[in-house]
């Protein structure tokens, strides 16, 4: 009983340590392999046009940055071309957006971060919960920590007037993504864990709407795009940039509906490549004399607010992708959707580097270039490159778990043979 015991002991120790090195491995970026090795701007745009002939992408623009300004652009398509000016709706980047226009309400006293959100809300309020709705506000809003499980993902509404009211959206999406009961409301303690939320952030819709007195969209035009230069960023469709909007593809290179949406705040963002560069001028303290966010609340938004697996991973409507010097991260957002919409924002706010995609007709190409952009600059695994392997990290762990056991067996019995044997 004693040998079967050390065994088991063993057994479970050798498990341990593989699940921690494999799992430090992924973290660390041990044997991620990106797809180039190339770090100069022309070069990496070089390889991720290599790249594209793997697989298909059916619209990309994409932009590299260095000291806080564009140095290299390129673009793809199948069919209609892209450009600079070409228009895409962008998923969830939206949230990262939307956020700066959360915390512009905040710098001007309109908002306060921590105040229950109720106080703000007249058209619609949370259905009652097993927990204490007052503990949900805005900065939990911001960085999904609300304890709110709806879990949205919106699909979209194929025809514009199919598209329901924003209040109706709150009380059951009929756009909810497969497997989402569509709810906003309160199902965990708030503040208790990060849980991503689109409902949350069309809450927060609701709540910029009561307080400017705007619609969602006329206030971020107003108060966001328009100081900032951006011309071509909207959120409510508009008809006057039908000529410039980009093809939509599904994944298997077929053209894919335009998809319309209730969810503004959280997925419905239209902007291009020229705009979202004049928005990455935000974030240089030395630059863009019209700025609409003092640097005070954009850093604000870049301090942690959400952990996972014990790693910072959410600021307010900011991911904190990878940790650099001095406690800084490098932050921006993603944004994925059905029909594939696939985006991607990185900035590093200690040198001003970053890059920007914007792709359709493929789930992640732009994550995973990204990702790697962030990997080859940094020697870091971000939190999207992390979240992509861990279905590999969860195999290898089985897998060695398994081979342990089977190892750990012969030994048994072959020492056992041997005993007998003597």
């Amino acid at each position: 009983m004693k040998i079967f015991i050390k065994y088991i002991s063993l057994s479970v120790v050798l498990i341990v340590v593989w699940t921690v090195m494999i799992f430090l491995g992924t973290d660390k970026g041990w044997w991620h392999t990106p797809f180039t090795e190339q770090k100069e701007s022309t070069k990496f745009i070089a390889s991720v046009h290599k790249e594209l002939k793997k697989e298909f992408v059916g619209s990309m623009a994409m932009a590299i940055f260095k000291d806080g300004a564009p140095v290299t652009e390129s673009f793809h398509s199948k069919n209609t071309s892209v450009d600079r000016n070409t228009v895409f709706q962008v998923a969830s980047l939206s949230k990262f957006v939307s956020a700066i226009g959360v915390m512009r309400l905040v710098q001007e006293g309109k908002l306060d971060l921590d105040v229950p959100v109720s106080n703000y809300l007249k058209r619609w309020q949370l259905p009652p919960s097993s927990f204490d709705n007052n503990k949900v506000t805005v900065r939990r809003l911001l960085s999904h920590t609300a304890g709110l499980t709806d879990g949205l993902g919106y699909s979209g509404f194929e025809n514009l007037k199919d598209v329901q009211s924003l209040e109706s959206s709150l009380t059951k999406a009929k756009d909810a993504d497969l497997g989402r009961n569509g709810s906003t409301q309160v199902g965990i303690l708030p503040g208790s864990e990060w849980r991503y939320s689109g409902g949350g952030f069309t809450l927060l819709q609701l709540i910029v709407e009561e307080v400017s007195r705007q619609s969602f969209d006329q206030y971020m035009r107003i108060e966001i795009f328009e100081p900032l230069g951006m011309q071509s960023s909207f959120y409510q469709w508009d008809e006057k940039f039908r000529n410039k909007l980009c093809d939509f593809y599904n994944a298997d290179g077929s053209k894919a509906p335009h998809f319309y949406y209730t969810s503004l705040a959280a997925t419905s963002l239209y902007t291009t490549l020229t705009d979202l560069e004049k928005l990455f001028t935000l974030f240089d303290e030395e630059q863009s004399a019209l700025k609409p966010l003092q640097p005070k609340y954009q850093r604000m938004m870049w301090q942690a607010e959400a952990n996972k697996l014990g790693a910072p991973i959410y600021g307010l409507g900011t991911f904190l992708f990878a940790e650099i010097d001095n406690g800084q991260f490098i932050i921006g957002h993603d944004g994925q959707s059905n029909p594939p919409i696939n985006t991607a924002f990185r900035y590093n706010p200690t040198n001003g580097d970053g890059i920007i995609i914007l792709t359709t007709g493929n789930s992640d190409f732009a994550t995973r270039i990204a990702s790697d952009w962030v990997f080859l600059n940094t020697g870091k695994v971000d939190t999207l490159l992390f979240a992509m392997q861990q279905s590999k990290m969860t195999q290898s762990t089985i897998i060695g778990s398994v081979l342990i056991i089977v190892l750990i067996v012969i030994i048994a019995l072959s020492r056992k043979y041997y005993n007998r044997k003597v």
